[in-house]
């Protein structure tokens, strides 16, 4: 009772006791593959109905937190082991969900996604991609947006859910492999060190107005919409709802920009209707935007203002644009690991800027070429109808 056995192999747990047995296996394994199914359409924080794992056996099983009153806690052991490594592919919302219900970033982790790219599978590539290049299966998606919320679950969804984290398996052994080989394996570890900050998954309400774009990001709008901004995000996460549903970003970007200093005056803004205007939403919001307007503005928020590129600059980040190309499929790394636009642009304009893609192993795949190429030294052109790099001279 507890189990419910879908095959010899993989199983559902709803019973304390064979969740407790499973983790006392996980925990003699080097590494484990976890997914997980979830919600987030109506609620501000992401609903979990669903944790699948596996061990290098790919016996897997998915632990169900809905039809059942688990204590999670021996999971959540597994996950804050720092002796066992767990394995993810674009794991940044299940981190954020673990992160949640610890207080941890769980780790060490290691993620598929990252590691494709490290490995030249191109940028953010698919997991079903993923699944056919390394382990020559096919993935059934048909399930893939259902309600995971309903209960029973159906045979499909099952064993899509498993199916997962059972090919995780054989796609993290390859990774390692592959990076082992190319010496890459540091690489991946500092990509993921942004994952592993839990101020990843703070979500502080103070800064969430630089989610919304305005189209004069004037000091003072920015200092009504910071307070707006600030309001929504502690009213969602205190509600469990979705931010967009208290009030949408173009409702939040007009208030901030027209001010209203009235009930009558909120009403004419989009979005806005009567009731919330003459509630205590729109009082709320009067006296935030009071506020906002009644304080220092020293330290109003400021976007510093773009600089306007020089046409021979343009033609510098054009051609550095290329050579990234090049040299990303020469070293079989995704250029979005490698360089942004804005590095290229501080590249084509700064003596010595101080951005990612000339520091460490980027230099070696990009920078240093990067810099060579503004200083003449390096040009990039068409060799037997191919784009390529030639020495200067």
């Amino acid at each position: 009772e507890g189990v419910r056995v879908y095959n010899t192999l993989n199983m559902i747990i709803t019973d304390q006791r064979e969740l407790e047995l499973l983790c006392q296996k996980l925990a003699a394994c080097p590494f484990i593959t976890i997914d997980t199914e979830f919600l987030r359409e109506r609620t501000y924080y992401p609903k979990l109905c669903l944790i699948q794992v596996s061990g290098p056996d790919q016996q897997a099983a998915a632990i169900d937190p809905i039809d059942s009153n688990l204590d999670l806690s021996p999971l959540f052991e597994i996950l804050l082991n720092p002796k066992i490594l767990k394995v993810l592919h674009a794991g940044r919302q299940d981190l954020e969900i673990f992160y949640r219900l610890t207080g941890k970033v769980i780790g060490p982790f290691f993620d598929t996604q990252i590691a494709a790219m490290v490995c030249g599978y191109g940028d953010s590539v698919g997991y079903e991609n993923l699944v056919r290049d390394i382990t020559g299966a096919s993935l059934d998606k048909s399930v893939q947006f259902t309600d995971w919320s309903k209960r029973p679950l159906s045979q499909r969804q099952i064993d899509y859910a498993l199916g997962d984290v059972i090919h995780l398996v054989k796609i993290y052994e390859h990774m390692v492999q592959e990076l082992d080989k190319k010496g890459r394996t540091s690489w991946v570890f500092q990509e993921e060190e942004i994952l592993a900050d839990p101020a990843t998954y703070a979500n502080n309400p103070e800064e969430s107005w630089r989610r919304i774009k305005l189209r004069s990001p004037k000091p003072k709008t920015l200092a009504i919409l910071r307070e707006l901004a600030a309001w929504r995000e502690t009213q969602a996460q205190k509600r469990d709802m979705p931010r967009t549903w208290l009030l949408r970003d173009e409702t939040l970007a007009d208030m901030a920009a027209q001010a209203p200093r009235s009930a009558d005056q909120i009403k004419k803004i989009r979005g806005f209707n009567a009731d919330q205007a003459d509630g205590h939403i729109g009082k709320s919001l009067l006296a935030l935007i009071e506020k906002a307007l009644n304080s220092d503005k020293e330290t109003w928020p400021k976007i510093p203002d773009r600089k306007i590129i020089p046409s021979q600059v343009l033609a510098t980040i054009e051609v550095l644009k290329l050579l990234l190309k090049v040299e990303c499929v020469q070293h079989h790394v995704a250029p979005k690991l490698v360089a942004d636009s804005e590095d290229l642009e501080r590249i084509a304009m700064e003596d010595s800027p101080d951005v990612p893609a000339l520091k460490g192993w980027r230099y070696d795949v990009f920078g240093k070429d990067a810099l060579e190429l503004k200083a003449g030294k390096i040009a990039v052109g068409l060799k037997n109808g191919k784009i390529t790099k030639y020495i200067v001279g």
